[in-house]
């Protein structure tokens, strides 16, 4: 498999060399140069295959010539000790992604990526140093994965005083390999700084640097299996049983109503993903040309409404971020808008994608609502999500089962989620994390600042 730059077609590279870099040389993001189709076999199983399964036949076409099946198998079973449940909420599907070790979506390919990359550098003597910027999850998750890997550092951005104090103690509460800094800005303000980063010439040639963020390849391609995996239940007409970490604060009740958000056999789904930077959307989208059972999607964004409106009136204006609820998803510069706009037109993704954005009183309500009515906790993103299926229900836009991602633990935003429902039932996984004592230095949302910090 090649791929290359979204700026020029003539800019490839390998995985390995694609995944490494993290940028093309140009700037643009790397993209596969065709997406593949599932064999048929793996198609037809994709409601029964056990998840590693289903993430080693999804990965296998982008590695295929530089890294062997068995290396492959080894990564996906390290990396996914924990499952991907599609649960049944009152007569709504919602997708689990909260189960692994941060709680949150982000660690499918936080983890991947760190094996990946220690295999991929395998006898190097440079160190690789990882930048990425965060606006909640994927800095945790990112700490996490690569904590204590041999040869590999992270600097990891996040706006100051934007992330919740849980999130700000799994990013910058490791230490060792693991530093943090807090950006006296925004997401996009993070984005932009490690972008400029990874392009400094000078700093490349003292340092080997690769990025963490979904504009890496290598941390969306594994992304898309849970699309599929999901995708392939819901079209078997299966759902999963709850998980350890599934937070309902009573039982649901045997059975759902199959009424047209629900799962019914041989019915492609409707998947509402909860975006910001729109990795997960886009990894969403390779699923479905890679065959999955997908209908299309909801693309459910809070304030930040760059994409539903670009959706809405074919013009795309990025525009500063805002401070929301729903922090992990407060980006008015989307990166992976420039995945998307490269293998999908406009009157393409209008076929595949409706976009919906959700205030925070609105999201505040949700949170309420669903609790009351479900037992089931949400998490703001979620909540985002979830209330924007409503409103596209309502208008007559949706048709067959929806799945809603949930990508975060509502633990992970106690201090918003408790005062509306009470006490939040918290996973394991997150029990020890406010023992931590976060270490991060502040800096400006200058560029000169970061390359001067490393």
């Amino acid at each position: 498999m090649r791929y290359h730059s979204t700026r020029n077609a003539n800019e490839t590279a390998s995985f390995a060399a694609a995944a490494i870099s993290g940028l093309a040389p140009d700037g643009g993001l790397y993209v596969p140069a065709e997406l593949p189709e599932y064999p048929k076999a793996a198609l037809s199983s994709l409601g029964t295959m056990d998840y590693r399964d289903v993430a080693f036949e999804t990965v296998k076409p982008y590695v295929r010539g530089e890294m062997p099946d068995s290396v492959l198998e080894e990564i996906v079973r390290s990396a996914y000790p924990f499952d991907a449940p599609l649960v049944s909420v009152g007569d709504r599907l919602v997708l689990e992604l909260f189960h692994g070790p941060t709680a949150a979506f982000k660690d499918f390919g936080a983890r991947f990526m760190a094996r990946a990359f220690a295999w991929l550098r395998r006898g190097e003597d440079k160190p690789l140093h990882i930048l990425v910027a965060t606006s909640g999850d994927t800095g945790g998750a990112v700490a996490d994965g690569f904590f204590g890997v041999p040869g590999v550092s992270v600097t990891v951005l996040y706006p100051k005083d934007r992330v919740s104090p849980l999130q700000e103690r799994q990013i910058a509460g490791l230490g060792g390999n693991i530093r943090a800094l807090a950006v006296e800005g925004s997401f996009d303000d993070c984005q932009r700084m490690v972008k400029t980063a990874l392009s400094d010439e000078s700093l490349k040639r003292k340092a080997a640097l690769s990025s963490a963020n979904s504009i890496n390849i290598l941390r969306l391609i594994p992304q898309i299996a849970y699309h599929a995996a999901a995708a392939g239940r819901a079209f078997a007409g299966k759902t999963d049983s709850d998980g350890a970490a599934t937070p309902r604060s009573k039982p649901q009740t045997a059975g759902f109503s199959r009424g047209p958000q629900t799962a019914g056999s041989a019915t492609p789904i409707t998947l509402c993903v909860p975006s910001g930077n729109f990795g997960n959307l886009t990894a969403g989208l390779y699923a479905m040309r890679m065959g999955a059972p997908i209908r299309g999607f909801v693309a459910a964004t809070n304030s930040n409404r760059t994409i539903p409106d670009y959706l809405a009136s074919g013009e795309y204006k990025a525009r500063a971020s805002l401070a929301t609820v729903s922090n992990a998803m407060d980006v008015g510069s989307p990166s992976n808008f420039e995945r998307m706009s490269a293998h999908f037109r406009l009157e393409d993704l209008r076929r595949v994608v409706l976009g919906v954005w959700v205030g925070d009183d609105e999201t505040r309500e949700t949170i309420s609502r669903v609790h009351e009515r479900n037992g089931y906790f949400l998490d703001p993103h979620s909540a985002v999500g979830w209330k924007g299926v409503d409103v596209l229900a309502a208008a007559g836009k949706l048709d067959g089962p929806v799945g809603l991602l949930s990508t975060a633990h509502p633990a992970k935003f106690s201090e918003i989620v408790e005062p509306l429902v009470g006490l939040v039932p918290v996973p394991e996984s997150l029990s020890g994390v406010m023992l931590r004592t976060p270490g991060s230095r502040t800096i400006p949302a200058d560029v000169s600042a970061l390359l001067e910090t490393l």
